[in-house]
């Protein structure tokens, strides 16, 4: 079973996350894949509230915030894995403060993320959206915004269920009652 569940911050996306994994998983084959790379306080403390919420929920972590690729081999064939999130990965992956933005970037993580979805039994990903709104930012936002809603949208058209949380309200594009 593959999940894709979007929204914007603080709806209740990850804990619905954590929900669908666990459902999903055999007893000691439920990882959560972290991709945050913290870089200030607020990372940090984001990554701390995380792991409580987690607590005592069975997860086995897993860091990985950059080239999944190179992670593929370690994979559980049996395993639920959280992946949580999308957007943090794809953000270090495009960006690594000295050359720019990595035009392939968006690409290479859509590949990745399919490629380490076919290897484990069930994988929830969480995405955040934040590419819907009419504004225009600078160069570099824009080439993310698109960048994410291209991962977004392969990883979509590959998984069982698509939800988006949106005032607290889930919404299914597909895969509605199936879990």
């Amino acid at each position: 079973m593959k999940i894709f569940i979007s929204g914007g911050a603080k709806n209740g996306k990850s804990m619905f996350a954590q929900t669908c994994a666990k459902r999903l998983a055999k007893e000691g084959h439920l990882w959560y894949l972290a991709t945050m790379e913290p870089h200030d306080s607020e990372d940090n403390a984001r990554i701390e509230r995380h792991r409580k919420e987690r607590a005592g929920w069975g997860f086995n972590t897993v860091e990985w915030g950059r080239d999944i690729s190179a992670h593929i081999t370690e994979t559980d064939e049996h395993g639920t894995y959280l992946v949580d999130s999308v957007t943090a990965l794809l953000t270090n992956e495009m960006f690594d403060g000295m050359s720019g933005v990595d035009a392939c970037a968006a690409k290479k993580t859509a590949d990745e993320l399919i490629s380490f979805s076919k290897k484990a039994e069930n994988v929830v990903f969480v995405s955040d959206n934040i590419y819907c709104d009419a504004a225009f930012y600078d160069e570099w936002t824009e080439a993310f915004r698109k960048g994410l809603a291209e991962v977004d949208s392969r990883l979509a058209a590959e998984c069982d269920i698509v939800a988006e949380f949106c005032c607290g309200q889930i919404i299914y594009y597909k895969g509605a009652g199936i879990l």
